[in-house]
């Protein structure tokens, strides 16, 4: 079934003119129409809060606030219409390293520039198909980082309802411990 996607909003950011009408472009073509641009974090987050988009497209390296920057105070302004919309991060930047931090910072999908058509509608089909429920620590707010599921996994890191599984070596106070955090989790 194919989608309808002539609601959808879209903010894409980025402060290069070129990225910006060649995302749009890619992104008219997969059939959205409701798209929106900014080429700074301020005059994006002033359209998010206008349009409250449904997906945002931002780059990382920008002046002077960043896409992480960004990402941050959609997750945690006030004034954020939709703190849990999904934030696809473009760079050039592909290290490990970067990637990690990204996801550490709520971002929901990384896109590495240059990208292809392809690329973009993968992220956007992860999102739609495969959404990632959101996780409040107090220290984080964000997708859940976790991508794989530990089904048939058995290793000693694995995460069980038996916390002895978990921890055969550990003393019993902690497998106490271990035990109640487990209880509590199921909970939420």
């Amino acid at each position: 079934m194919p989608y309808h996607l002539d609601d959808v909003k879209v903010l894409i950011v980025d402060d290069m003119q070129p990225m910006l009408t060649l995302t749009k472009s890619v992104l008219s073509t997969f059939g959205f129409l409701r798209i929106f641009t900014a080429q700074s974090g301020e005059e994006a987050f002033n359209l998010f809060c206008k349009h409250d988009p449904d997906v945002v497209i931002t780059d990382w390296i920008m002046e002077p606030m960043d896409g992480l920057e960004f990402t941050k105070k959609i997750r945690t302004d006030p004034r954020s219409p939709n703190p849990y919309v999904p934030v696809i991060m473009m760079t050039g930047f592909s290290s490990k390293l970067r990637v990690e931090s990204a996801r550490d910072n709520g971002i929901t999908e990384f896109l590495v520039k240059p990208f292809t058509a392809q690329d973009l509608y993968a992220r956007i089909f992860q999102i739609v198909e495969k959404p990632r429920k959101f996780v409040d620590t107090g220290q984080f707010f964000g997708p859940d980082r976790r991508r794989k599921s530990a089904k048939g996994y058995e290793g000693p890191r694995r995460r069980d309802d038996d916390p002895s599984k978990a921890a055969p070596n550990a003393p019993p106070e902690t497998l106490d411990i271990l035990k109640k955090l487990s209880e509590e989790a199921k909970k939420i």
